[in-house]
């Protein structure tokens, strides 16, 4: 059947992401990633696909991704001294950012009368996938649900943050990057680096330290919850 071949899932997600590029240059507020998805769920519904034909040629889309997220460590090199001239306020940022992005999830959770498993699950959204889910599954929380989470916090990230910062008065390279790196992770990171290579080493290096702290954040969270 055409649906299982993998190379149905590889033309249909790059040609929807193509033309979510098209759409991006014509419209800037559309963000190519969420139009993507939203192309290609779209599709895959109207053509009654199941998401396990998809994902037999998804999967080597995905194999991309961990050379793409290896990339990242290239502009963090090229930029490695000024990084290290601010690496005290940098890592500052990062670790009050990290605590901050746990703290006030955990906050909103409880607040609306979440579950403890929800709670959990909630908490880690800003680590990068692979270490939001392996945290998650270690609380004893949701890792499906905590990799939707994580991709829905990057994907918001990327689409409002730069400007969001810049309103605050935050829009030089350092705070940026910071920031970005910190709760928006590999998709956030990905879009400040179209803009700056600087800013997008800085994020790239933020969300290293921020996946390391999140770990280390949440021993307590599973001593003692």
């Amino acid at each position: 059947m055409l649906f299982a071949e993998p190379l149905f899932a590889i033309a249909v997600t790059v040609l929807i992401y193509l033309g979510a590029e098209g759409l991006h240059a014509r419209w800037k507020w559309l963000h190519p990633l969420l139009a993507a998805s939203v192309g290609v769920m779209a599709l895959l519904a109207l053509l009654d696909v199941p998401y396990e034909s998809y994902a037999v040629g998804g999967r080597w889309i995905e194999f991309w991704l961990g050379p793409a997220t290896v990339a990242l460590g290239v502009p963090l090199y090229k930029h490695a001294a000024y990084i290290r001239r601010q690496l005290p306020a940098i890592l500052g940022g990062i670790a009050v950012g990290t605590m901050s992005a746990m703290a006030s999830a955990g906050a909103l959770v409880w607040g609306l009368g979440g579950t403890r498993e929800l709670m959990l699950t909630m908490m880690p959204k800003s680590a990068t996938a692979p270490i939001s889910i392996e945290v998650v599954r270690q609380l004893g929380g949701q890792p499906e649900l905590a990799a939707v989470l994580t991709v829905l916090t990057g994907l918001l990230g990327s689409m409002i943050g730069p400007k969001l910062l810049r309103m605050a008065g935050f829009g030089d390279p350092m705070s940026m990057g910071t920031a970005i790196g910190t709760s928006s992770h590999g998709i956030g990171t990905a879009r400040v680096m179209r803009e700056s290579e600087l800013v997008g080493g800085i994020s790239g290096f933020a969300m290293g330290v921020a996946g390391i702290l999140t770990s280390i954040y949440a021993v307590p969270l599973y001593l003692f919850l």
